[in-house]
């Protein structure tokens, strides 16, 4: 189910508002990553071949995912595993044509032209492969890792697209 791409301007702000809650982002994140038991369980299962920075990195942009999709209206519903299966084989499909992961990995992906929300995964293409400003306590992650990572973002974003109702009129999409 294709659904309306969400505004760059909408998901950046809703990303930066995550960011400005500081700590008081982690229990809502707790939280809404328990509503999603299944792709929790997805997400962390794959977080085992990664460094502990590479995994505390990954769940906040996870985390920030799911709540930039609640915060946009309609109707999330839990994803199950027919949504992460498919999300998983359309990634699968496309990532060897985006390899390595290398400084040209963003542009590549932007050639993929079937993505759930665009500019949620360009948010998160910024935040792993092209911010030069770091703040501070902020992990530099490895191309590779950043790679790693994005991957399984793609997947999140592509799964909760296909538990997503949009809202009918969207207050974003003006």
């Amino acid at each position: 189910m294709s659904h309306p791409a969400i505004p760059r301007a909408h998901v950046k702000a809703l990303s930066e508002a995550c960011a400005a809650m500081g700590l008081g982002f982690q229990p809502v994140a707790r939280r809404m990553l328990e509503d999603q038991p299944r792709l929790n369980k997805f997400f962390r299962g794959n977080l085992e071949a990664m460094s502990s920075q590479s995994g505390e990195v990954s769940l906040y942009l996870f985390a920030v995912i799911v709540r930039i999709f609640q915060q946009c209206g309609g109707k999330l519903a839990r994803v199950d595993a027919a949504a992460i299966e498919a999300a998983t084989r359309k990634i699968a499909s496309s990532a060897p044509a985006l390899l390595p992961f290398d400084a040209g990995f963003p542009e590549r992906l932007r050639g993929v032209a079937d993505r759930a929300q665009p500019h949620i995964r360009d948010e998160a293409l910024h935040a792993l492969f092209e911010r030069e400003e770091k703040q501070e306590n902020e992990v530099e992650l490895d191309l590779d890792q950043a790679g790693r990572v994005f991957l399984m973002l793609w997947a999140a974003t592509e799964a909760l697209e296909a538990s997503w109702k949009a809202p009918s009129a969207p207050d974003w999409a003006a």
